[in-house]
């Protein structure tokens, strides 16, 4: 039997039992593919995180969901950092700490904000959005027992990847996000038929006057069906509110979870214009709820 050091974190909160839990595994080179895969069905959160050696950057990791492995995930990102920085394999001296973390979709830049050595703030930036296939609102909303007069007025539905691509489907009001349902076997069939890995559910209205933007996400078993915070998906959604000029200005809060009471908020930021965006930095602050190990 080997043993690994576990930490469970809860990301974009800084509220224990808030935000979006992540089981993260430390020196998981080891492990091999299947029994990541175990390992998340076994811990049953939205990923699980398994932090590797890299040599093109000063940390790696692999993130599964119960479903299987995914090339980028924004919790686990905040997650993994944050509890590099805790377990003290991260030190941080600055008030300011840049490193690079290599996933599936290769590097990405991280800034770690920290206060007395104690990360307050985790930033990564996501890679250039790609805006691909569009769809008609009769053809998925009814997935999600919403109508074609649910999407918001002027806009299409589409997929777009910042590392993963998740279909941005925008509402007109946040009475329409609450009133959706997952139609499992019609969004099977989407699912099937479509581009993207999961579905992103949004209005411009807040959750609190904090948020500019509240968001649902959902998915089919064995993952969850909705998951409390979904940063890749965020970055996605916040690219394509650029784009499609339904933003003022380029930074806003955005937030997710609250009706799951697991409320999440994250800080986001799209760099560049409309028609050529450089990157998406989508930060959010953590805490860890869980310290042991892992034997297997």
């Amino acid at each position: 039997m080997s043993t690994f050091p576990l930490f469970q974190v809860d990301a974009f909160t800084s509220t224990p039992l808030a935000g979006n839990a992540c089981a993260v595994v430390f020196d998981a080179d080891p492990i091999d593919e299947a029994t990541m895969l175990a390992i998340a069905r076994e811990m049953n959160l939205s990923e699980t995180a398994f932090v590797v050696k890299s040599d093109v950057a000063d940390f790696g990791a692999r993130y599964f969901t119960p479903g299987g492995e995914i090339p980028m995930a924004g919790h686990p990102t905040i997650a993994t950092v944050f509890a590099l920085a805790e377990s003290g394999r991260l030190p941080l001296t600055q008030e300011r700490t840049r490193i690079r973390l290599e996933l599936r979709v290769g590097p990405i830049p991280i800034d770690v904000d920290s206060r007395d050595g104690k990360a307050t703030l985790i930033t990564m930036s996501q890679k250039s959005p790609q805006f691909l296939r569009t769809y008609e609102a009769s053809d998925v909303l009814p997935a999600f027992g919403l109508s074609p007069d649910d999407l918001l007025a002027g806009t299409t539905i589409q997929t777009v990847s910042t590392g993963t691509p998740q279909l941005m489907i925008p509402l007109a009001s946040i009475d329409a996000l609450r009133r959706a349902r997952l139609d499992s076997p019609a969004y099977r069939r989407l699912l099937a038929a479509g581009d993207f890995f999961s579905p992103h559910l949004f209005c411009l209205t807040g959750a609190t006057s904090r948020g500019r933007t509240f968001a649902r996400h959902f998915g089919v078993p064995p993952d969850d069906r909705e998951d409390p915070f979904t940063g890749s998906a965020t970055g996605g959604m916040a690219a394509f509110l650029w784009r499609y000029e339904l933003l003022d200005e380029p930074a806003l809060v955005a937030e997710q979870g609250h009706w799951m009471n697991r409320a999440g908020e994250a800080r986001v930021e799209v760099v560049g214009p409309p028609t050529n965006i450089e990157t998406v930095r989508v930060g959010g602050a953590a805490v860890t709820v869980l310290r042991g190990n892992l034997a297997i």
